[in-house]
């Protein structure tokens, strides 16, 4: 989610000098670099791509044998890199056609339209990751990584808990580079079980 209030941060700075669209590609490239989560050769599937920086960083990564699929609400801009494709859909509408095959890792960056109450927040946040965990289930492969944000609330311990029965590692991590107001965190889940 791009915050216009935070123009002037060092990661939009650092972003926009190494020619990404938003500062989030330095929170994946954290979990990345500390979790192994991303391979050279992967395929990859992106839930909430706009506007594009996770795509670019998985792009690099998993070089020219491995594939990334973009999906979100909004269109993506002045990406055309090979081994990514993007699908311009509500992630409620998705359907395992849409993907043709498995995939080793699925990343989340999936964020609700913020009212700033909490609970609503939270909530929207909460069903937004609970469809990420039905798609990872329907295409992610045994062993297969996840990487899920969602915000902090009443039932965010509860899908920590969930997501533990289907991997065999998982974490609560919070980047350096979110927003020390922001309610975010990610969940860091390895080797999918079934």
């Amino acid at each position: 989610m791009y915050r216009r209030d935070k123009k002037e941060d060092f990661y939009t700075k650092l972003s926009k000098k190494e020619g990404y669209p938003a500062r989030s590609v330095y929170k994946l490239q954290e979990i990345d670099e500390k979790y192994k989560i991303i391979k050279k050769g992967d395929k990859v599937l992106d839930l909430g791509s706009a506007p594009g920086s996770w795509l670019i960083y998985v792009s690099k990564k998993i070089g020219d044998k491995g594939k990334v699929i973009g999906v979100d609400l909004k269109d993506i801009e002045n990406i055309n890199r090979k081994n990514i494709s993007f699908i311009k859909k509500n992630i409620f509408e998705l359907n395992s056609s849409d993907f043709k095959g498995k995939f080793q890792v699925v990343l989340s960056d999936l964020a609700p339209k913020t009212c700033g109450l909490k609970f609503i927040d939270s909530g929207k946040s909460l069903e937004l990751s609970e469809k990420a965990l039905e798609i990872v289930r329907l295409c992610l492969i045994l062993k297969g990584n996840f990487v899920c944000k969602i915000f902090e609330g009443e039932s965010s311990q509860d899908f920590f808990e969930k997501i533990k029965k289907y991997f065999d590692f998982v974490k609560r991590f919070r980047t350096k580079a979110s927003n020390k107001e922001s309610k975010e965190f990610y969940i860091i889940a390895r080797g999918f079980k079934y």
